[in-house]
């Protein structure tokens, strides 16, 4: 395998429009006769399905919940960044490019992240004419809010259910194009796995979960749009359903898959109360904008946090970090968190929590004011805990909310198997190792609207593809080999339920691979969890059969991925000898308790080859230069 990152030469600001001119066309007439598979409906993949059947080619869209509505994407709620400096407040392509690197710790790629910030301009105006309804200044204007991570203004949001609003107007443009006819949608439909003829991915075996019926569909070119792995830790902010089933088995099949320890705790969630749950809620970053976030000064405060006085309050994002305070990174903000709990200042039933007050704030602007930038939060806040953030502080806690790593790609998305192309969360490219808030309906719509119609356009005026029909070998094999597992899964018949070995793989991978890790923690977990995956094969229980509607089945199927992706995660976290970003290595931190990286062994993209079942996978390097950035320790004090 050889990475071929196809950046393109010259200076920063014209690489992509220098390509955009130098990539190869399809004619109109031409689109008509190719056919792409898009995998996924959020914002990435819905995107990118419109925008493809509006260009003409024969688009079909796969979704495993009943419409694309239902993407994950829809809970995103804070805002979407893009450098329009309305604000005048000192915002730049440039200063969006410059915070995006150094808020990943220096580990992405340049050239990504430019184009990133250049296209970012354009998203905010395609939303706009797609009707989405934009928070306004008094004037009309499109107001902005800071986020953590910058010292400009620059987020658009829509109170706060921004992923809400950017979603309905993806799926008015992507339902256009179905009644037009020229994207058809599969939804209740799960792709489990690709089918690769001659190195080249054509196409893919799904699963019709209303039916169980293993159908076959096959393309030009196949796009993964399905999303981040953050459920490999049981207990996170993603939907139930979000899982690393479409890129694990895009991965065997010879997707490398980048950077897999680089995952994201948001420091802004609702702490966990019980063994009960089966998920956790985020609270809005935004809210950092003018919550404040303390903790007693003494250890084992048990007060009310109203009769706590102001200088026996440790608010420690102000005193740490004074030039951000509470909107420094989220990396940052959680691993502060955690310390301060630790100390035993943590506040809530089970000390896991910090207050996030909105006291001054309300003192400041009035209540009528918070409850037009947040009300939508604060009720659900309410009616999670039955505490009125109006009148109490917020307590909060990191979770496991969002995944840097991802299969690699290009400069031009595609994978390390030709012809398949991979965008949004589901890729590695643009955040390195810690993603900056509101930079994920960035990059989704990025990719989606304005990258992959220029650069799969590219892949299918050079490709010569031969046709293809199901009777194929390569076909009947893929297909064989996804019914020959789910019999697998059905015959065991053993005791423990799915979600038993679910909930274990997750405390195993928080404990030992969460917000700090450890060699000795991951050696254990690269010792425990092969035991833990051959019992679930000898011992799970997966009621019913494939031939009807089966949620066990479906569930069996994505933790059995995680059983066989969290050890490829612990592995890239042993061998990254270094802190950066959301990867925090305990023997590798400065003094005062901050990542320290390790610049001359570890600036490249870890991209891993699968090599086979219980075989030790390769590792491939991609160095990563710093032409326009200079390498430095990164620093919100």
């Amino acid at each position: 395998m050889e990475l071929k990152s196809k950046v393109p030469s010259g200076p920063l600001q014209e690489k992509w429009d220098r390509h955009r001119f130098e990539m190869k066309l399809v004619n109109p007439a031409n689109k008509r006769k190719f056919s792409v598979l898009v995998v996924g409906s959020g914002l990435a993949g819905g995107s990118a399905a419109a925008t493809l059947g509006e260009l003409g080619y024969n688009v079909k869209c796969f979704c495993f919940q009943d419409s694309p509505r239902r993407a994950h994407s829809i809970a995103a709620q804070g805002g979407i960044n893009a450098a329009k400096n309305y604000q005048n407040d000192g915002d730049s392509i440039w200063r969006l490019f410059y915070d995006t690197v150094k808020g990943g710790d220096f580990r992405a790629r340049e050239a990504n992240v430019y184009r990133l910030a250049q296209i970012s301009v354009n998203i905010i105006d395609q939303c706009v004419a797609q009707g989405v309804p934009f928070a306004r200044e008094y004037g009309g204007l499109l107001a902005n809010r800071s986020f953590g991570g910058a010292q400009v203004s620059r987020t658009f949001y829509a109170r706060g259910q921004t992923g809400q609003q950017l979603l309905l107007g993806c799926y008015q443009a992507l339902e256009r194009q179905v009644a037009a006819g020229t994207v058809r949608m599969h939804t209740r439909t799960e792709m489990l796995d690709l089918i690769v003829v001659d190195g080249v991915a054509r196409g893919i075996v799904t699963r019709d979960m209303v039916t169980g019926a293993i159908e076959t569909h096959l393309a030009d070119a196949v796009i993964l749009a399905t999303g981040g792995y953050g459920n490999v830790f049981y207990l996170s902010t993603n939907a139930k359903g979000c899982n690393v089933t479409a890129t694990w088995r895009a991965h065997r099949r010879g997707a490398a898959f980048g950077n897999p320890c680089y995952t994201q705790i948001h420091p802004t969630c609702i702490p966990v109360s019980g063994d009960h749950q089966s998920k956790l809620t985020l609270m809005s970053e935004s809210l950092r904008n003018d919550g404040r976030v303390w903790v007693p000064k003494k250890q084992g405060d048990n007060r009310p946090p109203h009769a706590i006085p102001e200088d026996e309050r440790d608010y420690y994002l102000e005193r740490k970090y004074p030039s951000f305070g509470n909107l420094c990174p989220r990396d940052i903000a959680s691993r502060a968190a955690k310390e301060v709990c630790d100390e035993g200042r943590g506040v809530g039933p089970n000390g896991l929590g910090v207050y996030l007050d909105f006291g001054s704030a309300i003192q400041r602007v009035g209540e009528a004011k918070i409850a037009e930038r947040y009300g939508n939060l604060f009720q659900m806040y309410e009616r999670i805990t039955d505490e009125n953030p109006y009148k109490v502080p917020m307590r909060i806690y990191p979770a496991v909310h969002y995944t840097m790593g991802g299969l690699w790609v290009d400069y031009n998305l595609m994978s390390t198997i030709p012809g398949l192309h991979v965008l949004g969360e589901a890729n590695f490219s643009d955040h390195g190792a810690n993603r900056l808030g509101a930079s994920a309906l960035m990059q989704g719509l990025a990719d989606g609207y304005f990258v992959i119609p220029y650069t799969i356009g590219d892949y299918l005026a050079q490709a010569a593809l031969p046709k293809l029909d199901e009777s194929h070998p390569e076909v009947r094999a893929t297909v064989a080999a996804v019914t020959e597992r789910t019999a697998q899964l059905l015959a065991v018949k053993g005791k423990r339920t799915v979600d038993s070995f679910h909930r274990e793989l997750g405390k195993l991978m928080w404990d030992n691979c969460g917000m700090a890790r450890t060699a000795a923690g991951l050696r254990h977990n690269l010792q425990r969890i092969p035991e833990l995956r051959a019992e679930f094969w000898q011992n799970v229980n997966v009621p019913g059969s494939g031939a009807e509607l089966n949620q066990s089945l479906e569930k069996a199927g994505r933790v059995a991925d995680f059983l066989e992706f969290a050890e490829l995660m612990c592995l890239d976290a042993l061998h990254r000898e270094e802190s950066c970003g959301g990867h925090f290595r305990t023997e590798h931190q400065t003094p005062d308790g901050e990542a320290q990286r390790d610049d001359a062994n570890f600036t490249y993209v870890a991209a891993w080859e699968y090599q086979g079942p219980g075989k030790a996978p390769v590792l491939h390097k991609e160095p990563l230069a710093f032409e326009n950035v200079k390498l430095s320790t990164r620093s919100y004090k």
